[in-house]
This record gives structure tokens, C-alpha cells and sequence, in this order.
């Protein structure tokens, strides 16, 4: 076969194929938003057909032939087969029927999970869950090949990591982030928290504010209510969803800004990229890196929250809290239970124990029927505080039910990117405050679109952190930044 012909046919593939795969995510996204309960099983069979014919064309013989014999004509080229390789060797590696068992249970297995999270009942969702990790634990070692099984896993949340490299980053990190956090709880001054009861339709309209001016394309999106918030999809049409609590609305608004940042890195990449494997975030970690730095860097400073809190009290009426005594409400230090709600000092504790936990179930030295008891007893040790129920405990998150083993240490390691790129940010950008203080977060957005979102999988995930700031990323910039930002707070 001539190499312009391979190279033809091979695009002409992924196109295909990447086209289908958004219409599984859509089924994913339905299923978590507007899709009827009873519809559930059906849903299922829906979302094991797509992925058996998914399966099918990622390991087609043909595409390792075109391969095999195309020539990239330019270092973009070069990049889509990198990853068209990647995604060949890796889907050749599990039998079509796991990966259509995988894609059957862990649909069925939301559901479960959303139910026995409703009723905190463990035990309605531990047979599922232990189905889940067997199933991830023999795809694992069909990836592996003899490797680490959870290294395997980790390879299609963050290409070029290892679960070694991620404990000795988190064991770096524990030390400042703990004595900070005994630090702030001892102060003096405590910041006082924001009370209240704030309609939900205010929430939403307030949210879909927040969204329209951080950026988001209401063009080519939506804003939808779901359990746990999340992004979806690519290319022209990337959705996000969101929570209302009467009681907190910062839950709304900070998951809203968080999805916001997802959604923008998809969209921004460059349409040349779409229907290629370039089309995509390069990893979970960069695109976490964006969701944070939107959340915290940019939506939690002391700028921007001082118009956070003329809209919402343009929306709900006087706070009981000046702009200053706001800020402090929007970045209190306690410990929690939820991780999504948890402030920037104590979110990395949350992963840290996730990652543990997960990394012993993989290697089969934590069983599913044990989780919850080692659950607990270690967030007790970590945050000094005893769960109290199921769901503020092992149920409160998504991500194992539905397989994403591999995923936790990623929202770490785009704390850790985030911080580079405020870095880099502030020093580019010196005067962003004044725009952040107008509204006008934009301003910075427009930063990480030329320097991060634009690229899609151009480059790998740490060369692409590197290019935009100027240096290679490591822990350093976060933690400063948390030490500096905290000790202004508390008055350290």
C-alpha cells in the first residue's frame, strides 16, 4: 500500500470512529441528565453495542497495516499517529468481549451506586462494585503484559506516568500541605462562613452568568442539574452539568466555573484537530489543570470574588458579609467529608487517600467486601474527623462505579499543573487582577487558550504544561501559592 493512500484511509477511519465514540458520550451524558430511570437496563445494552462496534474498529487489521505503512506529512501528522499507535496497541490488547462487559456493568453499575447512595446502603452497591474491579483488574492485565496492573490503568488517564512517580509527588506534597493545613485550623482568625437559604432558580441563573463569563459557548453547549457534576463531550457540541443546595451555593457556582474549564479546553481546540485522535484533551491531568485553575486560581481570588459578591447580592439580596469577609466565606479551611466541596488546601488530602485505596484494590491487597472499614478508618486518620454516613464516605463519588480507576491522581496532578500556569500566567499577565475584579476572567482564559487549550494532543501531556509556562511543572508553584494565599487570609 503507498504511503499517501495508508495515510488517507487511516483518517478516514478515525473520523468514523470518533464521530461514534461522541455519540456513546452523548448516551453517557443522557443517561446522567434527562434519561428516564425505568430506561436503565435498555441503556446498558445501548451503551455495550456502541462499544462492541467501537472495539471492533479500534482493532480492525487494517488499521495496523495503514500504520504500518502511512507517512505523516508534518509533525501534526506525526502526533495523530502517535496517538492512533497508542490507542491501536492498547485496544488489540483486550478481547472485544471485556470490553463490552465492562461498557454493559459499569452502565448498570451508575445507577446502583445513585441508589445505594440515595439509601446509604454499601451493601446494595458492594457486588457491583467488586464485579467492577475484577473486570478493571483483568483488563489491566491484559494491558500490562506482565507490568504494574495499576500503571496500566493510569496510562489512559495520564500517558507517561507511573503510580511510583505520583506517590512520591503526593508523599512531597503531604508534608507543607498538612502542616499548612494545622497552621490555618490553629489561627486566630476564622474566617465566618456565608448562611442563608438561596433559591435554586437564582443558582442557575447566577451559574449560567458565571459560565457566559468565564467563556463557555452557550452556542455550542448547555448547563444541565445532575448528581455529580461533570463535562461532556468534543468538538462542536461540549455540555456541562451542575448541583443547587439551598444552603451552599458555592457548590453551584465553583462545579459550575470547574465544568466551565473543562468545557472550554474542548471547545478551544483548534477545528483542524476534529475527528482526529488530536480532537481531545492530551490528558486527564491537563484537563484537570484547566477545570482548577478556572475554579481556584482565577474564580476563588480575592479579584474576582469581589464581583462574585455584587452579583449575588444583585440576586439574592445583602450576604451579611462585606467583599473581604466574602472572600474569606469562599476559601474557609475545614475538614469535610465531600471532596468536591472540599477547600484547596485539604482536596489533595482527598485524592492522596483515594489514590492509596484504589492502588491497593488493583493489586488485590484491599478487597471490595473490606473498602468501606479501610475507607474510613483512613479518612479518620487523615482529617481527624469520623464518617458519618455512607455517602459522605466510600459513596459519595462516581468514578468506581463506573471504572475509572487510574482517574483520582489525575485531579492532583492538575492542581499541580495549574499551579505552573498561574505561574506563568501573572507573570505574562501582571496586571490580571484589575480584570478579574471587572468580571472579566476572559482575560486569563484567553491565556490558557493560546497556550494550553488550543493544542488538543498536539503535544504529550508534561511537554505541553512545559511549553506554556517556560519550565517543567513540578509541585512547587501550587504549594507556594496555597502558603501565600492561606497565610493573607488568616492573618499568619
Amino acid at each position: 500500500m503507498q504511503h499517501n493512500s495508508a495515510w488517507t484511509a487511516l483518517l478516514a477511519h478515525e473520523r468514523t470512529s470518533w464521530a461514534l465514540a461522541q455519540v456513546a458520550g452523548r448516551l453517557g451524558w443522557d443517561q446522567e441528565t434527562l434519561m428516564p430511570r425505568g430506561a436503565a437496563a435498555q441503556r446498558a445494552e445501548e451503551l455495550a453495542a456502541m462499544e462492541s462496534v467501537l472495539h471492533a474498529r479500534r482493532t480492525d487489521p487494517r488499521l495496523g497495516e495503514w500504520l504500518e505503512a502511512a507517512e505523516a506529512p508534518d509533525p501534526t501528522g506525526a502526533a495523530i499517529l502517535r496517538h492512533a499507535r497508542r490507542s491501536y496497541e492498547r485496544n488489540t490488547r483486550v478481547p472485544a468481549d471485556l470490553a463490552a462487559e465492562i461498557a454493559r456493568v459499569t452502565s448498570m453499575a451508575q445507577g446502583i451506586w445513585a441508589e445505594a447512595r440515595a439509601q446509604d446502603d454499601v451493601a446494595h452497591f458492594l457486588p457491583t462494585l467488586a464485579r467492577v474491579i475484577a473486570l478493571r483488574r483483568e483488563e489491566a492485565a491484559a494491558l500490562a503484559q506482565g507490568g504494574d496492573l495499576y500503571d496500566a490503568l493510569l496510562s489512559d488517564y495520564e500517558p507517561g506516568t507511573s503510580g511510583d512517580e505520583i506517590a512520591a509527588m503526593f508523599a512531597r506534597m503531604r508534608l507543607r500541605l498538612v502542616a499548612l493545613r494545622e497552621r490555618l485550623l490553629g489561627a486566630t482568625r476564622q474566617p465566618a462562613p456565608l448562611t442563608g437559604r438561596f433559591d435554586p432558580e437564582g443558582q442557575m441563573r447566577l451559574s449560567r452568568t458565571l459560565a457566559e463569563v468565564f467563556g463557555y459557548d452557550f452556542g455550542h453547549g448547555r448547563l444541565d442539574l445532575a448528581v455529580h457534576p461533570f463535562s461532556s463531550g468534543s468538538g462542536a457540541d461540549v455540555r456541562i452539568t451542575t448541583r443547587v443546595n439551598p444552603a451552599d451555593p458555592f457548590n453551584c457556582f465553583y462545579s459550575t466555573v470547574h465544568e466551565v474549564g473543562h468545557a472550554c479546553y474542548e471547545l478551544g481546540i483548534d477545528p483542524a484537530y476534529h475527528y482526529t485522535p488530536l480532537a481531545e484533551g492530551v490528558s486527564m491531568g491537563v484537563h484537570e489543570s484547566q477545570s482548577r485553575i478556572y475554579e481556584n486560581q482565577l474564580g476563588r481570588s480575592r479579584a474576582f470574588t469581589g464581583w462574585l459578591h455584587g452579583r449575588m447580592e444583585a440576586e439574592f439580596g445583602p450576604l451579611g458579609l462585606d467583599p473581604e469577609g466574602f472572600y474569606g466565606a469562599v476559601n474557609r479551611v475545614q475538614p469535610g467529608f465531600i471532596r468536591t466541596e472540599a477547600d484547596e488546601v485539604h482536596y489533595n488530602l482527598h485524592i492522596m487517600m483515594r489514590f492509596d485505596l484504589e492502588r491497593a484494590l488493583i493489586a488485590g491487597d484491599l478487597q471490595a467486601a473490606d473498602l468501606e472499614s479501610a475507607w474510613n478508618a483512613r479518612f479518620q486518620h487523615d482529617f481527624g474527623v469520623a464518617v458519618d454516613r455512607p455517602s459522605h464516605g466510600l459513596l459519595q463519588d462516581v468514578h468506581w462505579s463506573i471504572g475509572l480507576f487510574g482517574y483520582f491522581p489525575t485531579y492532583s496532578l492538575g492542581n499541580v499543573y495549574a499551579g505552573c500556569l498561574m505561574k506563568a500566567l501573572r507573570a505574562d499577565l501582571p496586571d490580571i487582577d484589575l480584570a478579574l475584579a471587572e468580571g472579566r476572567p476572559t482575560v486569563a482564559t484567553a491565556w490558557l487558550h493560546d497556550k494550553v487549550q488550543r493544542h488538543g494532543g498536539l503535544y504529550e501531556p508534561r511537554e505541553t504544561i512545559a511549553r506554556a509556562c517556560g519550565f517543567a511543572p513540578t509541585e512547587e508553584p501550587l504549594l507556594d501559592y496555597l502558603e501565600a494565599k492561606f497565610a493573607g487570609i488568616y492573618d499568619l
